[in-house]
């Protein structure tokens, strides 16, 4: 079987889609050596490495073209099938005579589209549902993505398949107190601080984090905030919760942090605060729990599936629940412990290998 797959969210600075699509397709290649593989990219440099089964074409084309040109080349191919981990487009414009399979990670853009970029919004509204009819499978990162599908859309259950985000394996590796100390110089991090991870935009709530972590500087005043992502859609929201509580200089902004890097912050965090409003799945948790961190996360959408027994789940809504649960973790060293275990037993239930193995079994199925 001739299998096609968009691989441009693994190539660039990745986020949650990017290091699914990354990991899922790294360990299908691992599983999967008869199957031949076509990845369809907009650079040279990509992620995977030389592969036997699979070649590689590049077309340099920005936006709309560049979905064009692969639903034309895809026409000379003839794959067997093309799955779209990331982007509905080309399942939602593609031929009949082409099988489809699609990566759902959550209905944001149908839910809550007031914190989502309008262009996203758009772009999904006019995608999803096409691309839907269209697809022979449905993968889902969650239960709780299946449900809205489920709920929102009507479709059909059977057709609806859970390949859930796992952490990358170096997570679990232990870290060197010389690495610890390196990225600690590097980024110039306090002795104490509390870490959060995500694109700087509205719905990862990062407002009511700065709210709670004004509470939180009353008890620990030596405590700084450090927050790892790059900028999002009204990031200016967030510079003027900054300016509005005082906190310019007790928030430290470490931008977009590489794997390696982001691991061993974690490492060094003394809680990871997790405060999204909606997530079809949440990686930054798992990261966190497999890292040695405790964790404080919200109690809404995936989230409850996700962090399990093995962090804080709260209403994240609230700044003094927030700030109550991280200070009961620095208040306590053996309730901050006991977090920690819980944490690498739960995340130890996520792995890269079963989800591939599901993905694998729904395109065999579809052969």
């Amino acid at each position: 079987m001739k299998i096609a797959i968009d691989i441009r969210s693994a190539g660039h600075e990745k986020t949650g889609k990017g290091w699914y699509t990354f990991n899922l397709v790294s360990e299908m290649l691992r599983q999967d050596r008869e199957n031949e593989y076509l990845f369809y990219t907009d650079t040279a440099k990509h992620p995977f490495g030389n592969h036997k089964n699979v070649s590689f074409k590049v077309f340099v084309e920005k936006s709309w073209k560049w979905h064009l040109k692969v639903l034309k080349d895809l026409q000379t191919e003839k794959a067997d099938l093309f799955f779209a981990p990331s982007s509905y487009i080309i399942p939602a414009f593609a031929p009949k005579s082409l099988k489809t399979v699609i990566t759902v990670h959550d209905l944001a853009a149908f839910l809550f589209p007031r914190t989502y970029a309008a262009k996203s919004v758009l772009i999904e509204r006019m995608t999803l549902k096409k691309a839907l009819k269209k697809a022979e499978a449905v993968l889902t990162v969650s239960e709780n993505t299946k449900k809205d599908l489920l709920k929102k859309f009507k479709y059909p259950a059977h057709k609806i398949h859970l390949t859930p985000c796992a952490p990358s394996a170096f997570f679990r590796q232990p870290v060197s107190e010389k690495d610890l100390e390196g990225i600690k110089k590097t980024l110039k991090l306090p002795d104490n601080f509390i870490l959060a991870v995500g694109t700087l935009e509205p719905r990862k709530n990062i407002n009511t984090l700065i709210k709670s972590f004004v509470i939180i500087k009353r008890k620990y005043p030596d405590f700084k905030l450090v927050i790892v992502g790059k900028k999002g859609w009204n990031y200016h929201l967030i510079e003027h919760a900054l300016k509005h509580y005082k906190m310019e200089k007790e928030v430290i902004f470490a931008g977009y942090l590489e794997d390696h890097e982001l691991q061993k912050v974690y490492a060094l965090a003394k809680v990871f605060v997790f405060p999204s409003l909606y997530e079809g799945f949440g990686m930054p948790p798992l990261e966190a729990m497999a890292s040695g961190c405790p964790v404080v996360s919200s109690n809404s959408s995936s989230m409850p599936e996700v962090v399990g027994q093995g962090g804080l789940l709260i209403d994240s809504s609230n700044a003094v629940k927030i700030a109550d649960s991280v200070c009961s973790l620095l208040a306590d060293d053996q309730v901050r412990l006991m977090m920690i275990e819980r944490g690498r037993m739960q995340e130890q239930k996520f792995q890269w290998e079963d989800s591939a193995k599901k993905a694998l079994e729904v395109f065999r199925g579809l052969a």
